[in-house]
C-alpha cells in the first residue's frame, strides 16, 4: 500500500491539463473499513493537501456523524477521489474529476483494502463509475433509490454549500437518507 500511495502521490499523468499542476490527494490503508469516493480536491484541499479540508468536508462529517479524527484516521475511513488533483474552473463550479485517474489507480487501492465495510458514493462522477448502469436516471433518482445498492455501496449526493437547494427541495434526505447512513457507519466502524 506504501507504494501504491507513494506512485499515485508522485503521478504527473495529466499535468498539462491541470491549472495549478498537480497534487494528488489521496488517504487509504490496508486496514480502512469505509471508503469514500468523492470528485476531486477543490482548491483550498489542493492547498492544504489534506482531502476534504473544507466546508464540504465540514457537511459530510456532519452527514456521517463523525469527528474530525475519526474521518482522518485512515485506518477508519479511506479518502479517494475520482480525480486525484484539482482539474480546474468550469462556468459552473470546479471542472469534473479528470477521467484517466479512477481507471488508473482505484482498483489498484480499492484491491489493498481488504476490511472495507462499505463504499460511499459522493456524487454522479463517482455513481457513474461504480455503479454504471444500474444507476438511475439522475442523481436524486439514484439517492432516493439508495438502498438497491446496499449493503455494499452507500449512495450521497455532494455536501457542497452550493447543494442547499437540492437539499431544501429532498426533504426526503435529511428524513430517511441521513439516519440510515449514520447507522450503516457506526456499524462499519465498530465491526
Amino acid at each position: 500500500m506504501d507504494e501504491l500511495l507513494s506512485k499515485i502521490r508522485n503521478c504527473s499523468h495529466c499535468e498539462e491539463h491541470l491549472p495549478l499542476g498537480p497534487r494528488p490527494i489521496v488517504a487509504a490503508h490496508p486496514k480502512s473499513k469505509i471508503a469514500i469516493i468523492g470528485q476531486a480536491p477543490g482548491t483550498k484541499v489542493h492547498q492544504t493537501g489534506v482531502p476534504w479540508d473544507d466546508p464540504s468536508g465540514k457537511q459530510l462529517r456532519k452527514w456521517l456523524n463523525v469527528t474530525d479524527e475519526q474521518f482522518y484516521d485512515e485506518q477508519l475511513f479511506a479518502l479517494v477521489p475520482m480525480g486525484f488533483c484539482y482539474p480546474g474552473k468550469g462556468k459552473s463550479g470546479d471542472l469534473p474529476p479528470r477521467p484517466e485517474c479512477a481507471p488508473l489507480w482505484h482498483k489498484a487501492l480499492v484491491n489493498q483494502m481488504p476490511d472495507l465495510k462499505l463504499t460511499i458514493l459522493i456524487g454522479q462522477y463517482a455513481q457513474k463509475y461504480y455503479l454504471g448502469n444500474t444507476m438511475k436516471r439522475n442523481l436524486t433518482e439514484t439517492v432516493n433509490n439508495y438502498q438497491e445498492y446496499l449493503p455494499d455501496c452507500f449512495v450521497l449526493p455532494h455536501p457542497s454549500p452550493r447543494n442547499r437547494f437540492w437539499l431544501s427541495k429532498n426533504p426526503w434526505f435529511d428524513k430517511d437518507v441521513l439516519p440510515d447512513l449514520r447507522k450503516r457507519v457506526s456499524s462499519s466502524l465498530i465491526s
